[in-house]
């Protein structure tokens, strides 16, 4: 008998909880994870070399060849669930075709959160940076294709954690596990390289954070860009599970 082999990749924008969501599916028995494994692929084929902290380690240490990551992401046997965390833009100009072989998932952020977090990291962020248009295209050629797709919304999960992994594990077709709604502080041996610049807040983590709406004025400096942002998140915020 064949083995049905689940993979789901998870299509984020930066600073959308996507590392939390790596680590819940991590505590599941039946299920390996990677952690972006396009990245090098895309910083390899774009000036986001120049910006992106520990980009020459990142091009080191992993396939720069993106149609090599694909074919692994759609060949690998390892488990009964393979969870690919992966960023939207990390894409750039791959066939997408490969999709039609994965539950594809969009996580989304109100950008009104996102924005002022990632701009800490990578300062004056532009709209391919984010993700939130190649999000709306993507969308738009999975039901052009008929490619399987569910969106999240963090701010939904970070409310109900439980009940959402429910709807996305019903969609995936996996039994949902509560082991996934909790974890010890730590790192992962699955963390990428660049974990020391990003994934702090998850490492003192042990589940979902609690969701809290900043309280700070947002930043004038991204006004513009928060413009070009809100059609595209409206459009997310709308297929979300809730």
């Amino acid at each position: 008998m064949v083995k049905d082999i689940k993979r789901i990749s998870v299509w984020s924008g930066p600073r959308n909880i996507s590392t939390a969501l790596m680590y819940s599916f991590a505590q599941r028995k039946d299920t390996k994870v990677f952690d972006e494994p396009l990245y090098a692929f895309y910083l390899k084929n774009s000036n986001a070399k120049a910006y992106h902290p520990g980009a020459q380690n990142i091009l080191e240490t992993m396939e720069n060849d993106g149609q090599k990551v694909v074919d692994m992401m759609i060949n690998s046997s390892e488990s009964d669930v393979l969870f690919y965390k992966n960023m939207t833009h990390h894409l750039l100009d791959l066939n997408r075709s490969f999709m039609k072989n994965l539950t594809n998932v969009i996580l989304t952020r109100n950008p009104i959160d996102m924005l002022p977090s990632f701009d800490k990291v990578i300062q004056n962020p532009t709209l391919d940076d984010v993700g939130y248009k190649l999000h709306t295209e993507l969308i738009e050629g999975f039901r052009k294709n008929d490619i399987d797709f569910v969106v999240l919304d963090s701010k939904n999960v970070l409310l109900n954690p439980e009940g959402v992994l429910k709807q996305l594990c019903d969609h995936i077709g996996i039994p949902f596990d509560e082991n996934m709604l909790k974890w010890e502080p730590s790192q992962r041996l699955e963390d990428g390289v660049w974990s020391k610049y990003w994934y702090d807040n998850v490492h003192k983590s042990s589940g979902f954070s609690e969701y809290k709406p900043k309280i700070v004025p947002f930043p004038k400096h991204l006004e513009s860009l928060l413009n070009e942002c809100l059609p595209h998140y409206k459009e997310l915020r709308k297929l979300a599970l809730i």
